[in-house]
Order: structure tokens, then C-alpha cells, then sequence
């Protein structure tokens, strides 16, 4: 038994007059799901795996250019392999620029410096003591460099490394020529092969974080249909939601720093709209969350709950890059949450309002989806308000942290006379003093070995910021050394001696694994890169001694990085605290900065304004804040405080208010001087009360939080109570802005500060006031006959083309009020699927009366498509009328089969890579029995 089938819409008739006849995305962005998608979630842009492939072709070409140029110009093999995989690793891990001009500038400029400090080194080996200062003075010089952009950094590496490998290895002098034309060449040979092998295409790594960002999108999905589950472990599921909506927001932050980079977007007003439109679709997800976690505190009707698990399937399962189908899916909640009789208790309108915020949120995340990725794909063709300006710094393509921070307090360290010069030598005196106090000890531990404890200087010192990751690295660079030494050591034995070329295979292949690995934790890497040493010591280390040599090599690693630590802390320090602080002020001016622009906005709405922006800076200032405040070791019980803990739920909070203030503030008004006064108190109040609070995190100071929420919500009781688009934003607006003051005058109290409201007026309200604020709200702009058809066809005002102004329409946060349901009558998609859940609802109460037997059915059938006759790859996932996802199974060979149909009213969601998601009834009626049900699929145009 049958109903009629609910198809996504697959052609440009399906769609509403007020959207372009086609929007789907590039086929490397919309196509079907693929079992690699988990890859991309994991590493948006494949920033990870590229890393590790520039380190397989670049190692693998150096090595051989540096084993060829040895046969030609008779140097030892050995001495041209060491030269030639130099230039190949340098090339790996220091030159990752993402255009065909800058690649070449850096790599060929990589031999230069090497050459021509070699023969230095080569010469000092002779002379003991001048080696050992040589050294010392090459890594200061490296860390001063390194502030002077990638040519600096380049010069320095190159050098150290040069006064490095001719202080372990004898180097006759003769051969220094040489060996630089070895160095140029294998130079030159790693730059061809990156540019055939591993082309920079920002655009296309632009693609696949869009793909990433929808992998994220179906995750949310898929797991609040498993929190409406009525037999799913509530908090598990909440915990899982949360996981969800935290990925997506790195996700979406580290795609906003991917648009500051060179040639990721066509132009900065595409990547300005690039970042509204991602914005707003992520604000959507977090709002289809964040309701789906408030309804599973309810009792849902069971209709209800079917409806919506079946609507999220059916997002789940479209085509990624297909955002139209969104919208029957959105039409299939809004029509149930619409049947629900009115009345009832406050718990049921409440469901029934989250219900219709779904469905809200799904449009508007179609409408965004939709604009987005065809922007990924082609220029924009309206300006922007503003143009793109970048407020997410990026390290190793994740979202930055306590880096900024840090340089802003060792900048301040910085005082008229010498104490100028304190931020361009702090790192150099740093290294240099540890340098100078390690290669002692580290001589007198393994003379031919020293350079290992000034290793253990440089990477202690080079990316760290604070004594906290210091001492991180230091626990995985020891827990990578163990680990890497058991498996080089296991692989050692197992190829043995006179193996050369498999000996060269795990060498390149252990440094690629790291490489991948270095960009997630610095363990990795260190495991990488010692089962690579470990046979490179086994060509001239007996294997008994491997033991002992590694040993002594984990001592001097560990020795340079307690010294280095010490030296940081005691010469001109940045300490953890000082950087905890400055990234709450961090935040709290990324605040101010929102606040500010919010004001501006409204009092004058010709102004380059950057909302989305400001909001955007908020979110990477909270990343920062959580970097700084994780504890050096997770203890199981407490191992942050309680006070910590509650101060970060509290940013959070504040955070998800000001996303959802930043877009639902972006509407035009046109205010007279009494109403720009208004706003301008609020302005002046609120961050007023945000320096007091920056004052008290910055230098502990006495100060009074004054409370602006009182004031805004005696300004929304006396807005009359008109209708519009407009209208409804601006109240959100003004809701989220008294949330967002609400949350920050909790974390104020919690830091010490007093909190008061603003003092009354002096007299009551004149009537010139009550008229302002009723010209106020009337002056909010109407709504045009378009946007109200466009509403009443099921699209919300939250993200819609852009305006004239190039800006895109604006998504309420989880806060807004959903709009009244309408009386219009839906598509013919939707409005077939209303007739099958009403259908399915009578049909499932009478199989429950007459047939509720004990006992389960198996149904099987045929999977028929016209224009796949040998069969269709598609999956059925099952619902029964409690909203419990029963079953998924995958169709094969044209037929499928399922078994523990226990009797009663079901829903198959058919969906593959050729067909949108498809629903269709089923009734299970005779338990204990066979049941056959034939479904025929519509491809997709």
C-alpha cells in the first residue's frame, strides 16, 4: 500500500519565481556523497594531505637529483644525498606559497644562502670552539630573521642549516663548489616537479572547503534526527549535537581565513559575499541546532517528531550542492507543525514554535547554500557594501592561536631608548642564550652529536608562544621519539643491512607521514621523522647500538628544550598569564569593534560597515581564548577549574548572541536626531561598561558594569507593534544585543566588577518621546509586494539574493520569534507529502488497531529507475510513525530487502547519487508474512 511520492524539486519549474533557474554547485562541491567525504570534514582545503605530499615529491626528486648530480660531478653519494635532500626538505616544510611566482621566488632563492655559508662551515669544522660559536650566533640569526617575512626565514634556516651539516659532517673544501651546483640543481628539479605535481590552485582548495562546510551541514543533520530519536540516549545525542556545531564553526572560521589569501576569490567583493553567505548558512545550521536541543527537552507529539526526523533525513541525504531540495523538506515540518491544534499548554507552543523555526531555518539555509556555492564558482556580479578585509589569521591552516596575542605583549615590552629594540631581540637573545649554555653539555654528553641539543633549542623556541606549549612540546617531542624509535628500529630489523633502496623508502615515507601528521599534533610529526633518522643512523650505527644512540639523541632533545624553555622565561618573558589576559582583551575589543558597527549601521546606513565581519573577529578571538586557556594536561576530574569553565560558557554564550545580532542588525533606517541619540546612548553604555571590564582583566582596576539590557527592553515595549521583515530583524536585534549584555555583565561579575542599571530619567517620558519612538519603528522600510510573495511562498527574509547594495539578506539567530504560520497552499511536491502523512497517520492508527500483533514483517521489492534498467545505487532509510529511524539498508542489483518491520505506519527515504531524497508510505499489515513494495525512482535533471 501506497501514497503518492514526495520528490525533491530536479528542475528549474520546481523552484520559486524569485530564484536563478539553476544554482547548483561545481560537480567537485555537489556531487554525491563519497567515502572520502570524512577526509574533507577532517581537513577543510586538504591542507593536511597536501603538506605531506609537497614532502613526498619534494623528498623523493631531491634525493635523486642529489644521487644524480654526485655521478656526474664524482662527489660522495653520500655528501650529495645530504645536500640534495636539504634543499628538498626546506622546500616541504618552510615554502607552502599557494601562487606558481611566489613558489619560484622562494625555491630558487633556497640555495643561495646555503652555498654561500658552506664553505665557512667547511672550514670551521677544523677549528672546534669556532664551530661551536658559529652555531650559536647561526641560530640568533635565524630567529631574528624570521620576523622579516618568508625571505628572512628562508636566509636563516638555510644558513643554520648549512653551519649544521658542516659541523657534523667533514667537508673537503674542494668539494664546496660542487656541492652548491647540487644544491642549485636539486633546487631547481624540486621547483618543476612541485609545479607539475603540485600545482597551487587556491580556487580549487577554495571548492573543497565549500564541500567540507556541506559534509559538516549533513552532520548536523544526521544528528538531530538522532536526538529526536524517542528511544535515543537524550544526553549522548546532546553531546554529539554539540561535537556537530563545534566542527562547523572551525570549519566555517577556517574558510573565512582561506578567503584572505592571494587568488582564493575572484575579487574581494566575491570573497565579501563568499563571507555573508557563510556566514549566514552557518548561523542557520547553529540555529536548526540549537532548536533541535531545546525540542528534545519536550514531549513532541509523535506526528510531530516523525515529520521532522523525515524532514532532516530528507537534508541529510540531498545531493550535496542540491540547496533547493531543502525547501519541501522545510514545507513538510512547517504544514505538521501548522495542523498541531492551537491552545494547549505553554510546552506544546513552545514545540510548535521551534518546529516552525526549523522549517524557517531551513529555507533560509537553502537560500544561502544556494548563493554561496555558486559564488565558489563564479564571480560575483554585484559590488559589496564593503570589500572583503580579512579578520581570521590562520596557522597551519587552523585558525590561529595564542600567536597574535603573544606578539601583542612582547610589542609592549617595548619602551623609549634601548627598550625599543626589546621585540626585534627578545627571540634572538632567547635562542642565543639557551644555544650558547646547551652545546657544552650537549658536546660533553656525544661530541659528533651536539647539534641534536641545539635542535631541541630551535624547535622549542620557533612556533611557541607561552611556557604552557613550550612544555607541551617537550612531552610530544619525548612520547614521538619513544614511538618513532620502536617502529624505525621494528623496520630496521625487518629490511636489514645492504638494502639501500628500501632503506630510501621508509626515509621518504616516514617524512611524508610526519609532514601530514605535523599539522594536527607535533607528536606525528616527531614519530615521522625518528623512524626516518633511525634508518639513515642504521647505514653507519651497528644495531646493537641503536639503543644507546637513541637514547642519547632523546637526552640532548630534551636537555635543548628545558634549557630553551627556562631561557624564554627568564629573558624578557611573555608569560602564560599576560597572553591569558590579552586574548580576553582580545575578545572583549572584538566586542566593542561589533557594538560599534551596529550603531553605525543604523545611524548611518551609507556607512562601510562589516557586521558579518566584526562578528566573525568575535569568533576567532573565543578560538584564541579557548587555545590560551586549555590546561597543559586534561586531568579527568577538574583539571581546569570550575571558575575557568564557567568563564568560557559564559564567551560562548556571548559569542552565539552576537552572531545572530550581527546579521539580524544589517537593515537600512532611516532615523531622526532624537531616535540617533537613542542609539548612540546604547552605544555609549555598553562599551563604556566593556572598557571598565578591559580595564579590570588588564590591570585589575575598580569598575561598574552598567546593564544596557534594562534600556533596551523598555525601547522594544514602547515600538508599536508593526509587521514587516524589517521590523521583526530589528527586534531580534535588539533581543540579541540585551542577551549579549546579559552574558558579559555575568562574566563581569564573575571577574570582580560591581554591575548596576542605568540611572532613570530624570522625569517621565514626554510625549516627544513616545512620538519619536513611534516615527522609530514606523520609519522601518515596508516590505515590497515581492518579498511578501516570496514569504508566502515559503521563503524567509533571513537570506535572500543580494540587494541592490550587493549585501545579502540577513538570518535570525535561535532568539528570534518564528514568524505566524500562513494559510497558503504549498508546492505539489510538499503538498504531497502533507496528503502522505495524513494518509500515513490514519493508516498507521488503523494497523495498529486491527493488526498490532506480536511479530515483525520483512518487505522487499524491486528498485526501478528508466534511466538506470540494470539497477540503481541508492540507500532506504526507514521511519516509523514514532519518528525512530528502524533501518538503513543499501539497494542492490536493482532490489532490496527488509526485515523486523514490526506492523504499523512507515516512511522509506530513498536517496543515491543520481536521485534526490525520495519519500514514500508504507503499511505494515500482516506481521509474520512477506510484504512486496516496488519503488520507482525519478532521475535527477
Amino acid at each position: 500500500m501506497t501514497t503518492p511520492a514526495t520528490d525533491a524539486p530536479s528542475s528549474a519549474a520546481d523552484a520559486p519565481a524569485s530564484r536563478p533557474a539553476r544554482r547548483y554547485a561545481p560537480p567537485r562541491v555537489g556531487g554525491p556523497r563519497r567515502w572520502w567525504d570524512w577526509v574533507l570534514a577532517s581537513d577543510p582545503g586538504l591542507g593536511h594531505l597536501q603538506a605531506g605530499w609537497r614532502a613526498l615529491v619534494s623528498m623523493s626528486v631531491s634525493l635523486a637529483a642529489g644521487y644524480g648530480m654526485t655521478r656526474v660531478l664524482d662527489v660522495p653519494a653520500m655528501l650529495g644525498m645530504v645536500v640534495g635532500g636539504m634543499m628538498g626538505l626546506m622546500s616541504a616544510f618552510v615554502v607552502a606559497e599557494n601562487t606558481p611566482s611566489r613558489l619560484v621566488r622562494a625555491s630558487l632563492w633556497l640555495p643561495l644562502p646555503y652555498a654561500a655559508v658552506l664553505p665557512l662551515a667547511a672550514w670551521a669544522h677544523q677549528h672546534r670552539m669556532l664551530d661551536l660559536v658559529l652555531m650559536v650566533v647561526g641560530l640568533a640569526v635565524t630567529f631574528f630573521l624570521a620576523r622579516f617575512g618568508t625571505f628572512g626565514l628562508l636566509t636563516g634556516m638555510m644558513t643554520f642549516n648549512a653551519l649544521m651539516v658542516g659541523g657534523i659532517i667533514v667537508i673537503p673544501m674542494d668539494t664546496c663548489g660542487p656541492l652548491a651546483a647540487i644544491a642549485v640543481v636539486a633546487s631547481v628539479a624540486v621547483l618543476i616537479a612541485r609545479l607539475l605535481l603540485c600545482y597551487p590552485m587556491p580556487r580549487e582548495d577554495l571548492l573543497r572547503t565549500q564541500r567540507a562546510f556541506l559534509i559538516e551541514a549533513r552532520r548536523i543533520a544526521d544528528a538531530a534526527a538522532t536526538a529526536l530519536d524517542p528511544d535515543a540516549d537524550r544526553a549522548t545525542a546532546v553531546r554529539r549535537m554539540g561535537r556537530a556545531l563545534r566542527r562547523l564553526n572551525i570549519t566555517t572560521v577556517t574558510i573565512d581565513g582561506h578567503l584572505a589569501q592571494p587568488e582564493v576569490a575572484a575579487d574581494p567583493d566575491s570573497a565579501e559575499l563568499l563571507h555573508q553567505y557563510l556566514f549566514d548558512a552557518e548561523l542557520a545550521l547553529q540555529g536548526i541546532g540549537q532548536a533541535v536541543q531545546r525540542m528534545t527537552a519536550h514531549q513532541v507529539p509523535a506526528a510531530l517528531r516523525e515529520t521532522m526526523v523525515i524532514g532532516l533525513v530528507i537534508a541529510r541525504d540531498t545531493h550535496l550542492g542540491r540547496a533547493d531540495a531543502l525547501h519541501p523538506a522545510a514545507e513538510l515540518i512547517r504544514q505538521q507543525a501548522t495542523a498541531l491544534p492551537e491552545g494547549g499548554s505553554a510546552e506544546e507552543a513552545e514545540v510548535r514554535a521551534l518546529a516552525h523555526r526549523v522549517a524557517d531555518l531551513l529555507d533560509g539555509l537553502a537560500e544561502s547554500l544556494a548563493h554561496w556555492l555558486e559564488l565558489g564558482w563564479n564571480s560575483a556580479t554585484v559590488r559589496a557594501r564593503v570589500p572583503f578585509q580579512p579578520t581570521v589569521a590562520l596557522e597551519r591552516n587552523r585558525p590561529a592561536g595564542a600567536g597574535p596575542a603573544a606578539e601583542r605583549v612582547a610589542a609592549a615590552q617595548a619602551r623609549p631608548g634601548w627598550r625599543r629594540a626589546i621585540p626585534y631581540l627578545r627571540a634572538p637573545l632567547q635562542a642565543g642564550t639557551a644555544a650558547a649554555i646547551t652545546c657544552p653539555l650537549a658536546d660533553a654528553i656525544n661530541g659528533q652529536r651536539f647539534s641534536w641539543g641545539l635542535i631541541g633549542v630551535l624547535i622549542t623556541l620557533f612556533g611557541t608562544n607561552t611556557t604552557h606549549e613550550r612544555l607541551r612540546k617537550l612531552v610530544h617531542r619525548v612520547v614521538g621519539t619513544a614511538v618513532g624509535a620502536v617502529i624505525g628500529i621494528a623496520l630496521l630489523h625487518l629490511i636489514g643491512p645492504g638494502h639501500t633502496g628500501w632503506t630510501l623508502v621508509v626515509i621518504v615515507g616516514g617524512l611524508t607521514i610526519g609532514s601530514w601528521g605535523l599539522q594536527r599534533q607535533y607528536a606525528y610529526w616527531v614519530v615521522g621523522l625518528v623512524v626516518a633518522l633511525v634508518q639513515m643512523y642504521g647505514l653507519t650505527t651497528p644495531y646493537g647500538g641503536m639503543d644507546r644512540l637513541l637514547a642519547q639523541r632523546l637526552v640532548d632533545n630534551a636537555l635543548g628544550c628545558a634549557v630553551a624553555t627556562v631561557c624564554a622565561a627568564v629573558i624578557f618573558p611573555v608569560s602564560t598569564r599576560k597572553v591569558a589576559r590579552e586574548v580576553q582583551r582580545g575578545y572583549l575589543s572584538a566586542t566593542e569593534h561589533l557594538v560599534e558597527q551596529v550603531a553605525l549601521r543604523w545611524t548611518d546606513p551609507g556607512a562601510p560597515v562589516r557586521l558579518r565581519g566584526a562578528a566573525r573577529a568575535l569568533d576567532a578571538a573565543l578560538l584564541q581564548v579557548h587555545s590560551v586557556l586549555r590546561p597543559l594536561v586534561r586531568m579527568p576530574l577538574g583539571g581546569r577549574g570550575r571558575g575557568r569553565e564557567s568563564s568560557l560558557r559564559l564567551l560562548n554564550s556571548a559569542t552565539r548572541h552576537a552572531r545572530t545580532l550581527a546579521a539580524s542588525a544589517d537593515i537600512d533606517l532611516r532615523l531622526t536626531p532624537e531616535q540617533i541619540a537613542l542609539v548612540q546612548r546604547v552605544r555609549e553604555v555598553f562599551t563604556g561598561s566593556l572598557q571598565a571590564l578591559d580595564r579590570r582583566v588588564a590591570r585589575d582596576e575598580e569598575g561598574t558594569w552598567v546593564r544596557v539590557s534594562p534600556v533596551i527592553r523598555e525601547l522594544m515595549d514602547r515600538l508599536p507593534a508593526t509587521a514587516g521583515p524589517d521590523a521583526a530583524q530589528l527586534r531580534t536585534a535588539l533581543r540579541e544585543l540585551a542577551a549579549l549584555d546579559e552574558a558579559l555583565a555575568a562574566l563581569a561579575e564573575r571577574r570582580g566588577l560591581a554591575t548596576t542599571t542605568p540611572p532613570a530619567p530624570r522625569t517621565t517620558p514626554s510625549d516627544r518621546t513616545r512620538t519619536a519612538l513611534t516615527a522609530w519603528a514606523a520609519t522601518l522600510r515596508p516590505r515590497t509586494t515581492a518579498e511578501a510573495g516570496s514569504a508566502r511562498a515559503g521563503a524567509t527574509p533571513a537570506t535572500g539574493a543580494p540587494g541592490a547594495n550587493g549585501r545579502p539578506g540577513t538570518t535570525a539567530g535561535p532568539a528570534a520569534a518564528p514568524p505566524a504560520a500562513t494559510g497558503n497552499t504549498p508546492r505539489n511536491t510538499t503538498g504531497n507529502t502533507t496528503g502522505n502523512t495524513t494518509g500515513k497517520t490514519t493508516g498507521a492508527a488503523t494497523g495498529k488497531a486491527t493488526g498490532n500483533t506480536a511479530g515483525t514483517a520483512t518487505v522487499s521489492g524491486t528498485l526501478r529507475c528508466p534511466a538506470h534498467p540494470d539497477g540503481c545505487a541508492a540507500w532506504i532509510t526507514v521511519i516509523s510513525d514514532r519518528g525512530k529511524r528502524e533501518a538503513l539498508v543499501r539497494a542492490v542489483g536493482g532490489g532490496y530487502r527488509l526485515t523486523g518491520l514490526r506492523p504499523g505506519g512507515h516512511t522509506l527515504i530513498v536517496s543515491g547519487p543520481a536521485h534526490a531524497p525520495r519519500a514514500e508510505f508504507l503499511l505494515v499489515d500482516a506481521p509474520g508474512q512477506d510484504q512486496r513494495h516496488d519503488i520507482t525512482l525519478v532521475p535527477a535533471s
